[in-house]
């Protein structure tokens, strides 16, 4: 699993560095799409698969999993590593996530994400000031 964070900058072409160290994560390619809290979540194909799998099994007549499709899979766009070990981040991807200038490339479990400075920042100080889920800790490290 990919773990810690790197700042990079979205270059003029919508493109940014994937770190060294995530390469491997999504060298056979990878999805980009919403995610949560205003960042963008790029998923290995493995993982996509096994999504796209859970998000077909969502019921039609649920109108939060339709809202839920519609955000999450229909602003999703494949992409792989160029020579530079960059990838290039969608338009509007690059406009949700307010990914223009400087970002951070963060790891996370199964995936990896993409966050402006400003709301990494800002999601940062939320996390500082209300720590989530102290019991969830004590359940992971004892």
């Amino acid at each position: 699993m990919p773990f810690g964070e790197y700042r990079y900058a979205v270059d003029d072409k919508g493109r940014v560095i994937v770190p060294p160290a995530f390469r491997d994560f999504v060298e056979d390619g990878m999805v980009i799409t919403r995610g949560m809290e205003g960042c963008l979540y790029i998923f290995p194909m493995s993982a996509w698969d096994r999504i796209e799998q859970r998000l077909e099994q969502l019921p039609l007549t649920d109108r939060e999993a339709r809202d839920f499709v519609r955000f999450f899979y229909s602003g999703a766009a494949k992409a792989k590593l160029d020579g530079a070990g960059r990838v290039t981040l969608p338009p509007t991807l690059r406009e949700f996530a307010q990914a223009q200038g400087g970002v951070i490339v963060a790891g996370a479990p199964n995936r990896l994400e993409v966050w402006s400075d400003e709301r990494w920042s800002a999601n940062l100080e939320r996390v500082i000031e209300e720590p989530p889920a102290p019991e969830l800790l004590r359940e992971l490290v004892g």
